[in-house]
This record gives C-alpha cells, sequence and structure tokens, in this order.
C-alpha cells in the first residue's frame, strides 16, 4: 500500500468517525427531551391519580351524608306512621 491509498482510508475512517459522533449527539439530545417529557408525563399522572383520589373520598364523604339524611328521614316518616 502507497502512502496515498492509506491517507485515503484514514480519511474515510474520519468522516464515518465523525458522522457517528454527530448521530450520537443527536440521539443523546432526543433521549434527554424523551426523558424529561417522561418525568413531565409521570408528574401529570400522579396529579391526575392523586385528584382523583380526592374526588373518590368526596364522593365516598357525600355518599355518607346522603344514607344518614335517607335514615333520619326514614326515622320520622316511621315515628308520624
Amino acid at each position: 500500500m502507497d502512502n496515498e491509498t492509506i491517507l485515503a482510508q484514514f480519511g474515510k475512517i474520519e468522516k464515518k468517525v465523525e458522522s457517528l459522533i454527530k448521530s450520537n449527539q443527536l440521539f443523546e439530545a432526543a433521549n434527554l427531551e424523551l426523558k424529561e417529557k417522561v418525568e413531565k408525563l409521570e408528574t401529570e399522572l400522579q396529579q391526575k391519580n392523586e385528584l382523583e383520589d380526592r374526588n373518590d373520598e368526596v364522593k365516598n364523604l357525600i355518599r355518607e351524608k346522603i344514607d344518614s339524611l335517607v335514615e333520619r328521614l326514614d326515622g320520622i316518616t316511621e315515628a308520624e306512621a
């Protein structure tokens, strides 16, 4: 092999390595964006779950109050009968 051929091959290798480095940087940036998006979505999901739990607690409290009122009304109507 002569020197020109060797230098040409090294040039090709350098271009490929540069291309791989650029691709890697793009993938790392995309990966970071996706990680941030996942964290945001996880936070939103947690907030929605907490809100749903609070809504369930309110529903249960309302249900208990209604049951209590119905019992009181039943007691009043039985006493009048």
